[in-house]
């Protein structure tokens, strides 16, 4: 799928990967679907879920669990390079998952980040964002009860793979990660800015990823 790149996203990624926007409405709560994909965007990124990376990923999900009923949930927070950004956002994640995982006990849990979204996600997992580009410290993680609910996570672009972090522990195994030949955001030795905002041709490996893990019974 192409995409028109808005006019002033490209230039923003150029200097530190975005431009500030408002912050989207509070999402209310998803209801209890069978699968609730939760997604971080990108700095600036414009777009329900995000234009590059949440809205094709969210629209490949529900393709691909054909026959589950698929909610979405778009983390509230400034996605902007304002400190702190990333850390509000892996705090309502956190909520966001825990009040889900209480309410509804059957519910599955995809989580997608995109640039400073995938520090979001990162974060919220328990590997620390501080010190990449528009990270910020775990304020904080899910938590145990809810940790097996999570069935995948997908990250694109992770400004922490720059500094050779990825994630570990319990969770790896559950992640996909996409970081672009040349993409600067993720790569010490990346010099296109344009690998960072090609993404969406990713969206369908990425849901045929958790969609495995859920319909597998992971």
């Amino acid at each position: 799928m192409r995409f028109a790149r808005p006019a002033g996203f490209a230039a923003a990624l150029l200097m530190s990967s975005g431009l500030p926007l408002l912050a989207a409405p509070p999402a209310g709560a998803a209801a209890c679907s069978d699968v609730d994909v939760v997604v971080a965007r990108g700095t600036g990124e414009p777009g329900t879920l995000g234009v590059i990376v949440g809205d094709p990923v969210f629209s490949a999900m529900k393709k691909a669990l054909a026959g589950k009923t698929v909610s979405s949930y778009a983390v509230h927070y400034p996605a902007s390079l304002q400190p702190g950004s990333a850390s509000q956002g892996n705090q309502d994640l956190v909520d966001h998952v825990t009040h889900q995982a209480e309410a509804c006990g059957g519910q599955r849990f995809v989580l997608v980040g995109y640039s400073q979204g995938a520090n979001v996600v990162a974060n919220s997992v328990g590997i620390s964002s501080e010190g990449a580009l528009v990270g910020g410290p775990i304020v904080a993680t899910i938590p145990p009860e809810a940790a097996p609910r999570v069935a995948a996570l997908l990250t694109f672009g992770p400004p922490i793979a720059k500094l050779g972090k990825h994630i570990t522990g319990d969770y790896a195994d559950r992640t996909e990660e996409f970081c672009a030949v040349g993409d600067p955001v993720c790569r010490p030795d990346g010099t296109n800015i344009f690998a960072h905002l090609g993404y969406t041709r990713n969206a369908g490996e990425a849901a045929a990823f958790a969609a495995a893990r859920i319909t597998g019974g992971q």
